[in-house]
This record gives C-alpha cells, structure tokens and sequence, in this order.
C-alpha cells in the first residue's frame, strides 16, 4: 500500500470467474483500458482475475490478455494483468482470495465477469472516493439481454435496479460494482463469510457490517456497468428463484447481524413478520391481477409483481430460521 502521499495510489481491479471464457474474452480488454485511463488521476491499477475453477480453466484466456495488455509501445504504457486460482468452491472464498491478493493496494473495486464498464466507469467512481473519503463507493448496473424477456418478466420489473443521486448514502450494497478503501476494510478486519459461499448473501452481510462499524457507502450514478444477462437467466424458474433469494440472503445476513439470546430471536420474529406481511400483500396483488385478467399486460404486470413480492416475502421468513438457499450451489463444493 502507498505511504508516500506523492506516490501514485495502487489499486487492484478484481473479477471473479467461474468457466466463463468467453466473458473473460469479452471484459478484460475493457478493464485494460480503463485502468489506463486512470492514470492521469494519479492512480496505478492492475488487473486481477480469481478462477474458482480449481482446474484453472480461465488461464489460457487472462494470459493471452496479459500479454496484450503488456505491450510496451501502446501509448499509454503496459498494464499488469495477474492470474490466480482460487481452489475453495463459493464465492466468498473467492472474494476473500481478491483481498489477500490486493495487499499491497490501497483500492479495490469488484467487478462481475459478465459485465461491461461503461467509459466513465472507474474514473466516476474513483473521483467520487478521493472527493469524499468514502469507505466505498458502489454505482448501478443495468442489463442487457441475449434473448428478449417475455412479459411477465419485463412487466414484473425483475431486473429493474435502483437509481440514485450520486452522493448518495446506502447501507448495504452488491459487489458487482464496487470500490473498497481498503485502509477501512483492513480497520474494521472484513472479510467475506465463507459459510454464506454457496448461499448468496456475503456482500450484504460485508457491506452492512462496514456501515455499522462507522464506514460510509456512497452512490455514484455514473459508474454504470451493463450486466449482459444469459438466455437462461430470462426465466420464471430463475426470475421467481433469485427473488426468493434476495429475501432468504437478507434475513440470513439480518440475523448474523443481531446479538445473541432474546435480541436475536426478536429479529427472527420481526423479519417472519415483515416476510409473512409480503407473501399476503403479493397474494391481494396476484389476485387483482387474476381478477382484471381481461386488461392485458397491466393485469400481467400485477400478477408477475404480486409473485416476486410472494417470493420474497417467503425467503425472508425462510432465512429468518436459518433455512438457506444455495444460489451459488455447486457439484464440486
């Protein structure tokens, strides 16, 4: 880590992969790119990929990159991009091998291999932590599809994300698109959970825990990344599964989060109520929708709404009893 305050400040791109070549194909020119476009803001990045492929599938790829983005005569000068495999299945082992690889950087931002920065991406987010001092700055993500959702997904607004002014404080955010101080990661001693690998869930559970250890997230409206989201995402199945996840994910993390013996079993209580107050609202909205049927696609929105909402209503009571979903469930875990 930098301590000559004259001395350019270090910082480590991490993406986490998992058999995606051709994604790893797709977004690491682009991060070359950006990580030499921030130079000028007097910052060195480097590019880092974590296979949790213990075969080291993705290595053939990230060293064809590595040598591309090497090459001393580009004009903006040769871009280091490091290769490591991370043999512990789940996603938190993953993160956390980005953190041990990041020790001699002051920055680290997370981006998703099936994503694809925007051009101001990296600098937006940069000038926003450097202006502030934020412990983390984390900006939105919008998808793009391989095939055209049907309309129960499009009218039930399930890859509608959230939208604020930048500067704006959040207490939890997703590491797909992510900055870290790391100087306040390394204070508070933050780390991934690991038991939360194969569920979803880590990020929250790391971001709430540095929000209440006294560190600031802030929002950035223009570090915009594209989530180009796979045909067998644009599913029911998947759609209504990673609704019910989202509430499973967050009352797992609430619970992890709350003090033992009689505070921890009013969460519990609390989070089945607030579940079983969404499964009961989703049902009216589902039956509305069923109800106005004739209306077309505004009644079709109501019905897919009135779903996700049961959907999460129902993973928040799950979770709230520590009934977890494995999202990220693997054979090799």
């Amino acid at each position: 880590m930098t301590t000559d305050p004259t001395a350019p400040r270090l910082l480590t791109i991490a993406v986490l992969t998992f058999r995606r070549p051709r994604d790893l194909d797709a977004v690491l020119p682009l991060l070359v790119e950006q990580a030499r476009g921030v130079r000028a803001l007097g910052v060195e990045a480097r590019v880092l990929v974590v296979d949790n492929d213990a075969g080291g599938s993705g290595r053939e790829r990230v060293e064809a990159a590595a040598l591309a983005a090497a090459d001393p005569t580009h004009a903006d000068g040769p871009v280091s991009v490091d290769y490591v495999v991370e043999a512990t299945p789940g996603i938190a082992s993953a993160r956390n091998r980005a953190l041990v690889e990041s020790g001699e950087s002051d920055l680290l931002v997370f981006i998703d291999d099936d994503e694809r920065p925007s051009e101001p991406w990296l600098a937006a987010l940069l000038a926003l932590q450097a202006e502030t001092g934020a412990a983390a700055v984390v900006g939105p993500v919008r998808s793009e599809y391989e095939v055209e959702p049907e309309p129960f997904i499009v009218e039930g607004r399930f890859f509608v994300r959230r939208r604020l002014a930048t500067g704006t404080p959040v207490d939890v955010a997703a590491t797909n698109n992510l900055l870290l101080d790391l100087a306040a990661v390394r204070r508070r001693g933050l780390a991934f959970d690991v038991a939360l690998g194969q569920v979803g869930g880590e990020d929250t559970l790391f971001t709430r825990s540095l929000v209440a250890g006294g560190g600031t997230i802030l929002w950035c409206a223009e570090a915009v990344v594209t989530d180009v989201v796979p045909a067998a995402r644009v599913t029911r199945r998947w759609v209504v599964q990673r609704a019910y996840s989202s509430g499973n994910g967050w009352s797992l993390t609430s619970v992890m989060l709350s003090a033992r013996g009689a505070s921890r079993l009013v969460t519990r209580l609390r989070l089945s109520v607030k579940g079983g107050v969404r499964v009961a609202g989703g049902l009216g909205r589902y039956a509305v929708g069923t109800v106005t049927r004739p209306l077309g696609r505004r009644a079709l929105g109501q019905r897919a709404r009135g779903i996700r909402t049961m959907a999460r209503g129902a993973g928040m009571v799950a979770g709230a009893w520590g009934a977890a979903y494995r999202e990220y469930g693997r054979g090799d875990a």
